[in-house]
């Protein structure tokens, strides 16, 4: 079982959505609102021992780039990276998710707390797909073959827990126009602990990492946090939610103030959190101040 926190660093992941050591998340996100620095910035993750980056599908400049720029010096000393680029044969790019589940699962049988990124898990998908429509199966949900959606729990339960360490997953799933229902992310979402939502509005208004808050959840937060923890949090996802609500008056200039005292704190409130949930992509916050911060934004 799920009992210790695993932190990442991330205000806006440790704050409402605390991972649990072992678990495994999908990462929602579609081209170009920041989830490639938000995979860096996991690299960075203070309780991992060691981390495997894969990264399926890409093209090899973005490959280069990525490695050479985004990550660290520091981070590629303890990450092993497993690469299959886009022109690269389909079997191959599927491999290379099981090689790189292989390597964590070595780490993790040694005793290591290891962090596993894939991305992504829709290209592994597709590349499966080519197979199977290449062996003649016929496609059915969603374009793919009924042989993708079931390697997909076999694949994904081989990380978690172990004897002597633990493997905690992010897989990012890339969704089509903001769509979080499409067939493969619906059933990645039934599969994994817990999802991170990554919104195109909040990344044109330069907001990184651009997390929804109110859209992200961990199913292991109750257990790895304390009760402290939990007020704060839901306290901080009400303000956002009740922002939201009078968001439209607010920029029409129709919203009369002293009608709802929730609703007046949350707006008063709303820039400090949004400049909490913002980072750096070489800031990593630790629990205490974490706890502290949200303490002066949400108490005082």
């Amino acid at each position: 079982p799920i009992t210790q926190p695993l932190m990442t660093g991330i205000r806006a992941i440790d704050s409402v959505a605390t991972c649990g050591e072992g678990q495994r998340v999908g990462i929602f996100s579609a081209p170009g609102v920041g989830k490639s620095t938000l995979l860096a910035m996991l690299c960075n993750a203070p309780d991992a021992d060691s981390n495997v980056l894969v990264l399926i599908g890409e093209r090899g400049r973005e490959v280069r780039e990525f490695i050479d720029f985004t990550l660290s010096e520091e981070t590629r000393k303890r990450c092993v990276i497993v690469v299959a680029t886009s022109d690269r044969p389909a079997l191959e790019r599927v491999r290379a998710l099981f090689v790189a589940t292989t390597i964590a699962e070595f780490f993790r049988d040694n005793g290591k707390r290891v962090v596993l990124l894939a991305d992504s898990l829709t290209r592994y998908a597709r590349a499966a797909r080519e197979i199977a429509l290449a062996a003649g199966e016929t496609a059915v949900s969603g374009e793919y073959p009924p042989g993708v959606f079931s390697a997909l729990p076999r694949l994904l339960e081989r990380t978690g827990m172990g004897e002597k360490g633990s493997i905690t997953a992010f897989y990012t799933v890339l969704v089509e126009g903001d769509d979080m229902n499409e067939p493969l992310a619906d059933e990645v979402r039934s599969l994994l602990d817990g999802h991170i939502v990554l919104s195109r509005r909040l990344a044109e208004r330069g907001h990184y990492p651009a997390i929804d808050v109110l859209a992200t959840l961990s199913r292991v937060f109750p257990v790895v946090t304390s009760h402290e923890h939990r007020q704060l949090a839901a306290i901080l996802r009400r303000c956002l939610a009740l922002y939201q609500e009078v968001e439209l008056l607010i920029r029409i200039g129709e919203y009369q103030r002293g009608v709802d005292t929730d609703t007046d704190k949350a707006i008063d409130t709303y820039p400090d959190i949004c400049t909490f949930l913002r980072q750096s992509k070489d800031e990593v916050c630790g629990p205490e101040l974490l706890i502290e911060k949200l303490h002066q934004i949400l108490t005082e």
